[in-house]
């Protein structure tokens, strides 16, 4: 039963703990937003410091006044009631016996008025009187006194005995509790020797008055806090609401609705604010319309236009191709501008080809045909298209494909996007690569599938990884392609992994090399924290010459863990094996 009762009180902590934490959380995260509310709270703690600091002044300043006048009508009910005294005190002998008797009877007549009425309630309120005779040769507790002596303080009568009037002020006990008395003392001359007399004045009054200004204060703080917290709140909001309003129309205006303004009332700041918002949404309006119509006729123009020369084309694609079977029949020079023909004719139903494409992926009409692949499959393809053409150019390609079991390199994708962004990929690599190898890497993690396509060539300069997916750039437009490229196939490329979700990203210098990574998710449109393989910029990938030349000596086949190294078709590396410096 113990046991059971701990756990639900540890589950009733847990709740409570995290109700505490769940309601901190939506605080911070209004904190964060509103700058009314931080606005306001600084407000209120500022007023709240300085009604604090005014309190503290105020109480003391009456707190004292109170004391003094008190204070000083002690003094004078002491300096009235001295001679008195002294009057009664000149026939005590304190020398007698019975001078304890004496004394009180002395406290009585001074009490006490000829008519028999008291005179203990004065100007200075109520008030005990106490007799002593300090001076007596015996032990201080048992001195001849009248009065509650034993309420006067001892350092108050080492003043007194010396022949000085003080005052102090002290707590005593009594039946209903301490009270806080005002003490002062004055010495009284006698025929033998001076006697010392005390008037005990209780602050009760003083007290309650005390208590009625603190609560005075307390309830005009918090009612001035409260008129300070509305009133800046009412003119904290006259100048958010305006800036909220802006937000939310800028948010409007950045999903598209160009129509929307705000409001403007009077001539004030923020009536301008309003003018000058509303003039720009009317200029981004129109330059976003301007912008639009002209996208609108180029995209027509580029597809009409590709339209329009498909069936030329056609018609140009069939004659060619008679004049180019019976080009042995030709002389020399004809047969060569026949070859010439055809060629060129290739390369212009490749460019015809990719604006169609880009037409499609401006327009927003291209979609995906995804299914299930694997992504070596599409590679070993992309490698063996233009084998051919590497081998002419003189530049060898290689592979290096992860062995381990638990690199899974399937995922779901449109298989003629991705070869197409691997062919271009290639295809780019070869041109750039000086007669130096093409390596393609291959990596996978939980979320994602990358490959790297990374040549040792010219490289790229400072800022051009951002301009290689430019149309029509090219880092060197007086470069000899080999690849008949049209100065789209990078641009396209980078829309096709987009459309999957993914990236395409590019680095260079000059002198070593460029790569291209293109990093797919597992499926369209699923997120991914990184890519599987990192860029030369933060791993730097070393040429296997480099690694060849310094006596390494890839393992061979068969060995546990190791990787694999194979002859058939492109070149094929582990990645252990050329781990990148």
């Amino acid at each position: 039963m113990l046991t059971r009762r701990g756990r639900v009180v540890r589950r009733s902590i847990s709740r409570v703990r995290e109700e505490l934490q769940d309601r901190w959380h939506r605080f911070e995260a209004l904190w964060r937003r509103s700058m009314q509310l931080r606005v306001v709270v600084s407000t209120l703690a500022l007023s709240l410091a300085v009604i604090f600091v005014l309190g503290m002044v105020l109480q003391w300043q009456i707190t004292s006044q109170l004391v003094a006048a008190k204070e000083n009508a002690a003094i004078a009910q002491a300096e009235y009631s001295q001679p008195i005294l002294e009057r009664e005190l000149t026939a005590v002998d304190p020398n007698s016996d019975n001078v304890s008797e004496q004394l009180q009877a002395a406290l009585n007549r001074l009490t006490t008025t000829s008519s028999g009425q008291s005179t203990t309630e004065t100007v200075a309120g109520a008030f005990e009187p106490v007799l002593v005779d300090g001076h007596a040769p015996v032990d201080q507790r048992q001195q001849p006194a009248a009065g509650p002596i034993g309420d006067v303080p001892q350092g108050l009568r080492q003043f007194v005995e010396r022949g000085q009037l003080a005052t102090m002020i002290t707590t005593v006990e009594k039946d209903n509790g301490p009270v806080t008395m005002l003490a002062v003392g004055t010495p009284v001359s006698t025929a033998t020797r001076p006697l010392q007399a005390y008037l005990l004045f209780p602050l009760t009054a003083e007290q309650r008055t005390l208590v009625v200004v603190q609560q005075t204060l307390l309830l005009g703080g918090a009612v001035l806090l409260v008129m300070v917290g509305a009133i800046t709140n009412l003119v904290t909001r006259q100048v958010v609401r305006p800036v909220r309003q802006a937000a939310q129309i800028a948010e409007e205006l950045a999903e598209g609705d160009l129509d929307k303004r705000m409001r403007v009332i009077g001539e004030d700041d923020v009536a301008r604010l309003a003018e000058s918002f509303n003039e720009m949404a009317d200029s981004l309006k129109q330059q976003i319309t301007q912008l639009e119509e002209f996208g609108q006729l180029q995209r027509r123009f580029t597809s009409d236009v590709s339209h329009e020369l498909r069936t030329p084309l056609t018609t140009v694609r069939m004659a060619a191709d008679v004049l180019h079977a019976s080009r042995e029949e030709f002389p020399p020079g004809l047969s060569r501008s026949t070859e010439l023909l055809v060629d060129e004719l290739d390369r212009f139903e490749l460019l015809l080809a990719d604006l169609l494409e880009i037409s499609r992926l401006d327009a927003g009409v291209a979609d995906l045909a995804a299914e299930q692949l694997d992504l070596t499959e599409i590679v070993d393809r992309s490698v063996e298209s233009l084998r051919a053409i590497a081998d002419t150019s003189g530049v060898e390609l290689r592979m290096i494909a992860p062995t381990t079991a638990d690199s899974e390199l399937t995922i779901v994708a449109d298989a003629r996007r991705v070869e197409r962004i691997m062919r271009n990929l290639l295809a780019n690599a070869i041109d750039h690569a000086e007669g130096g190898p093409v390596e393609i890497r291959l990596g996978s993690n939980e979320q994602a599938t990358a490959i790297t396509v990374r040549d040792y060539g010219v490289g790229l300069r400072a800022g051009e990884a951002e301009l290689v997916f430019t149309r029509f750039w090219r880092a060197d437009p007086s470069r000899n392609r080999r690849t008949g490229g049209t100065g789209l196939g990078l641009s396209i490329s980078q829309e096709d992994a987009r459309l999957h979700g993914g990236t395409l990203d590019a680095w260079g210098e000059p002198g070593e090399g460029s790569c291209f990574r293109v990093t797919l998710p597992r499926r369209p449109g699923e997120a991914y924290d990184s890519s599987p393989l990192p860029m030369p910029g933060t791993r730097r990938i070393a040429a296997p010459e480099a690694l060849l030349a310094a006596g390494f000596d890839p393992p061979q086949d068969g060995e546990t863990g190791e990787p694999e190294i194979r002859d058939q078709g492109p070149a094929r590396l582990s990645e252990e094996t050329w781990e990148g410096n």
